[in-house]
């Protein structure tokens, strides 16, 4: 991959999303760029997984199974019912098709960087990382807290990240996939902070 594949992708990538849109994965892109340089991984390989992570998130819900059926992946139930959640699976695919990214690390990062999954790799953390801290972000809880421990502790950060988004879905009684429950499960024996914080 190189400059001009990246400029390329990025000129693609505007056209399909709406501009709220791409305003948020142009922030996922530099922060993801930032972590990589911060935590010693390749800064390039996290700024093409963070620019693509939501390239199939305009794309309707019914357009999203349909591919992710032909390419024979599985689709929980909390998928069915959430909409939004099948655009990491179905980005996944896209990337590979659309944007000609073949790098197997990139593209595992974009199918689970909404969920997460138990003991992620590298680009696995940051992704999930940068996507919740990115600087369009506003609305989250511990936001501030969450920007300063993401480039101390990836492990430590997605504890409680996963903890405030399952606090989240349960509040708005919204369906919950099992890979979140799963990650927050195994990411909370890195929890470092005090008992008041993890109050939902």
């Amino acid at each position: 991959m190189s400059i001009r594949d990246f400029t390329e992708i990025q000129k693609k990538l505007q056209k399909s999303l709406d501009d709220a849109r791409y305003g948020h994965t142009v922030g996922v892109m530099y922060t993801a760029g930032c972590l990589a340089m911060a935590h010693g991984y390749d800064m390039e390989k996290a700024m093409f997984a963070g620019l693509l992570h939501d390239c199939a998130k305009c794309m309707s819900h019914e357009e999203r199974v349909t591919l992710c059926r032909n390419h024979a992946v599985e689709i929980s139930q909390s998928e069915m019912k959430n909409p939004s959640l099948l655009h990491a699976k179905a980005g996944a695919i896209l990337a590979k098709e659309a944007y000609h990214i073949t790098d197997s690390d990139i593209l595992h990062a974009i199918a689970v960087h909404t969920t997460g999954i138990p003991d992620m790799s590298m680009l696995d953390k940051i992704i999930y990382i940068a996507d919740y801290i990115e600087p369009g972000r506003d609305q989250a809880p511990n936001l501030a807290y969450l920007r300063k421990m993401a480039y101390r502790d990836l492990d430590s950060c997605i504890a409680l990240i996963s903890h405030d988004t399952l606090c989240y879905l349960q509040t708005k009684n919204y369906a919950i996939d099992p890979a979140t429950e799963e990650t927050y499960h195994f990411y909370k024996q890195y929890r470092k902070e005090t008992d008041e914080i993890w109050k939902c």
